[in-house]
């Protein structure tokens, strides 16, 4: 959708760190509406013709650029901008990689991995993985959030008060999402689209995508949130329920070991007695798999649960 009223903020305004002292490159009026055209994750550093080669080369320095910011009239330390996610519109194609040193399976996936997605760009059916598996999509912000108040530059890559990569797999159409303002102006930047993410995004990367994101931006005074908040307009999972789940679980007095386990046990699950890879296994549920924490009240063990949708390949 490309709504001529809108403010369009093209993909070559971007940057690589939330700094409270980035010039703003568009002053938007609360009740405005700002497209922001994105790049994938790569920063352009993976394209539909790369190789894993690509990922051994990939410039960490580079990665997960975000386009912004925008500066919005009023906002002043305190208040709460409010963001309603109005419409994707997608390029058709992605990328989800193994990349080496980064994921919760680290240790185990040493060797990069490299899988190229093409999908219906108006229809967004659900995309092929080879032969094995069709994976359902749902467009989404992998990157959205404010300057900090503290002197940057700061991160791109870890989530913080103020939004930023916080892989919310339901920052979707129709969603309206709540974050906190530090400094005059907002100072707002998006980036890290993704076609589709499983809650976890659990090998590093989803279905990784440029789009062009609508959103509507307004503020509410005096009324910030400790941490960002989300309200999405119905069902999350529906699209995925109509043959149930597989679920593996992991269990423990620590969480991230928990979490670890779960995933392992996952993979094991999808991979005894099919042609799915273990490296196949992991990507698919970095892109459609739940991760969830199950139990947390029984100490000492708590339960992390990885649920599977089995329409993905069954």
């Amino acid at each position: 959708m490309k709504d001529s009223s809108a403010h369009t903020l093209h993909a070559g305004h971007r940057h690589l760190g939330w700094d409270r002292d980035l010039t703003p490159v568009l002053n938007a009026a609360p009740g405005e509406i700002v497209q922001f055209e994105t790049i994938d994750a790569s920063g352009g550093q993976i394209d539909p013709r790369s190789t894993e080669e690509a990922v051994v080369r990939m410039d960490p320095t580079r990665v997960n650029p975000i386009t912004g910011p925008v500066s919005i009239d009023g906002a002043e330390r305190g208040d709460a901008l409010v963001i309603e996610v109005l419409e994707f519109a997608t390029t058709g194609w992605g990328w989800t990689a193994i990349i080496p040193g980064f994921g919760l399976l680290a240790d185990d996936f040493p060797s990069p991995r490299l899988h190229l997605w093409q999908y219906d760009p108006e229809r967004l059916g659900p995309a092929a993985f080879g032969a094995h598996a069709r994976v359902p999509l749902k467009p989404m912000i992998g990157t959205i959030g404010l300057a900090p108040g503290a002197p940057g530059p700061h991160d791109v890559i870890p989530p913080r008060r103020v939004g930023g990569n916080m892989d919310l797999r339901d920052v979707q159409k129709g969603s309206v999402l709540k974050l906190p303002v530090e400094v005059a102006g907002a100072l707002l930047s998006v980036g890290d689209t993704h076609a589709a993410q499983g809650d976890g995004e659990v090998c590093g990367t989803a279905i990784e995508s440029g789009m062009t994101v609508t959103l509507r931006l307004t503020l509410e005074k005096d009324a910030a949130p400790t941490f960002p908040q989300l309200r999405v307009p119905g069902p999350v999972t529906r699209h995925l329920d109509p043959h149930g789940y597989e679920i593996a679980t992991g269990i423990g007095p620590d969480l991230m070991q928990a979490a670890r386990d779960a995933l392992r046990n996952m993979i094991e699950l999808l991979t005894r007695g099919s042609n799915l890879s273990s490296e196949d296994a992991y990507l698919l549920c970095s892109v459609c798999a739940d991760l969830r924490i199950s139990e947390i009240v029984d100490a000492p063990n708590w339960v992390v649960s990885v649920y599977f949708p089995r329409c993905v390949i069954y």
